[in-house]
């Protein structure tokens, strides 16, 4: 793109919604947008049961561990607000003016979306440790497909989120095109002088002014002229 900056075109172009939506980086971001919304959503609402009916306390599926679902709950919903977050910086990007701005924004993106698939990655291991460790009663049987699905989607965000870290990265390889900042006032050569001053009508001229040829000299008494005596 010319005159691209950190991947986006020159600042304040006009956005087109439909264009954003098709964008790669924006159709991963509702997709693992997505996904955070199963998995905390599905260890909230299916993942605490009761294990039978001498025990009527609902306890965490996973191995009546409190503190896996506690931490599949919070990643999924720091996922959940980063991805409105950086949403919404996608779509703001192009009107960034600032050069250094544009470039925290990417830093930002990378360093959060490497954060996130390293929480995922944890997230899924400990879930699927438990999870291997839990006891299938009558009671926790109606969760194991919740359990089965946050497990699942954990691994899935792991996935999307290293691809929005690499595609953060690529985009801050790339930089600032300085041909934003370039004109075509100056040569490309560095040593070549300055063009010199051109010479136009109003210059002055060398030649000597000469008064203009008559072909009769003027007399000092013109005929008909009297002298007046006094």
């Amino acid at each position: 793109m010319e005159g691209a900056s950190f991947g986006a075109g020159r600042a304040g172009g006009a956005i087109d919604p439909v264009d954003f939506l098709k964008q790669p980086q924006t159709l991963l971001r509702v997709t693992t947008w997505i996904f955070s919304i199963v998995v905390f959503g599905s260890i909230v609402n299916e993942c605490y049961v009761n294990k039978d009916s001498q025990h009527p306390e609902l306890l965490c599926i996973f191995n009546e561990n409190e503190s896996a679902c506690s931490y599949g709950i919070a990643v999924g919903v720091i996922a959940f607000f980063g991805c409105i977050f950086f949403f919404v910086v996608d779509l703001y990007f192009q009107q960034i003016s600032s050069v250094k701005d544009r470039k925290r924004a990417v830093l930002l993106d990378l360093g959060f979306s490497g954060f996130l698939a390293f929480l995922w990655f944890v997230a899924f291991c400990f879930l699927a440790n438990q999870w291997q460790r839990t006891t299938l009663t009558r009671g926790f049987s109606q969760g194991a497909d919740a359990a089965r699905a946050a497990i699942t989607f954990s691994f899935f965000s792991i996935i999307i989120w290293v691809v929005l870290a690499l595609r953060a990265l690529q985009r801050y390889r790339l930089g600032t095109d300085m041909s934003l900042f370039a004109t075509e006032q100056f040569g490309t050569d560095p040593s070549a002088s300055y063009p010199g001053y051109p010479g136009g009508s109003g210059a002055e001229s060398t030649e000597t002014y000469q008064s203009p040829p008559f072909t009769e000299t003027l007399e000092p008494n013109p005929k008909g002229y009297q002298v007046p005596a006094y």
